[in-house]
């Protein structure tokens, strides 16, 4: 938009807070902590008969999820909300917005769930600092198709265009995460767009996603930031926060990651 993301503090100012996201996770300084359970997702294969919203916000294209999907293995039960992706345009320029010692991945799924024990709905919970938990898969491109991410990007056309909505074949949203699900990364961080709000618990899986780079391609080439009748047509490129201090924040690693 027109703010850039030097500015965003001085119009949200919890996006110059102490605990922002995404961070860059340097493995050699995560401690090894045993009690991270393996994470379950709840209902992600139960996708019925109903399809799914597909949405571009101007900024992303969104994925409603149904309330039937959620996430146990956190301190509280969580309920699916929506998926997004974040990426970066043609050329060398990596789109990710975790880092990983320092390198970024292609592009990044986010899943994001909201505290169903303590409050009613997304909206009541995104503002308090125990309200979501958000999944993050970083993705890396090969050779191979990947077939999950087709029931996504193979609509995006028909969404060329902010504020556009689309409905898409409901699909198991398990075979978008990583087969391991044991080993991730867990720190206490943020919304990454504003208003930044900081009450994320961010799990971001050691195992990488494959796509193939025509379905990056795909992804970094179709949509608009700008609407339908725009004087400007703007792609919607690089659409990834830069990674923020981790301050006194400890990395959490549920496997030996040092």
């Amino acid at each position: 938009g027109l703010l850039g993301q030097t500015e965003w503090s001085e119009h949200f100012p919890d996006c110059g807070g102490a605990s922002q996201s995404p961070v860059d996770v340097a493995t050699i300084q995560t401690r090894f902590d045993p009690g991270l359970t393996p994470l379950t997702p709840l209902g992600y294969d139960q996708h019925g008969h109903k399809p799914f919203t597909l949405h571009n916000n101007g900024h992303t294209a969104v994925v409603e999820l149904p309330d039937w999907m959620g996430l146990s293995g956190l301190p509280w039960l969580f309920t699916a909300a929506q998926m997004h992706l974040h990426w970066g345009e043609r050329g060398p320029e990596p789109g990710s917005e975790h880092t990983v010692n320092g390198l970024s991945a292609d592009a990044e799924l986010h899943v994001v769930h909201y505290n169903s024990e303590l409050y009613p709905n997304m909206s009541a919970a995104t503002s308090q600092r125990d309200g979501l938990a958000v999944l993050g898969v970083l993705i890396v491109t090969g050779e191979e198709t990947n077939p999950a991410f087709d029931h996504i990007l193979n609509y995006l056309s028909r969404v060329r265009h902010a504020d556009q909505t689309v409905y898409i074949p409901a699909f198991d949203i398990r075979s978008l995460l990583p087969r391991d699900l044991r080993r991730y990364y867990r720190y206490n961080g943020s919304l990454t767009t504003p208003p930044c709000h900081q009450g994320v618990t961010w799990t971001l899986f050691h195992e990488r996603v494959q796509i193939s780079k025509a379905q990056l391609l795909k992804m970094e080439t179709t949509l608009y930031s700008s609407k339908v009748g725009d004087a400007d047509m703007v792609l919607l490129q690089d659409n990834y926060r830069s990674t923020q201090p981790l301050n006194r924040r400890m990395v959490l690693a549920s496997f030996p990651a040092g």
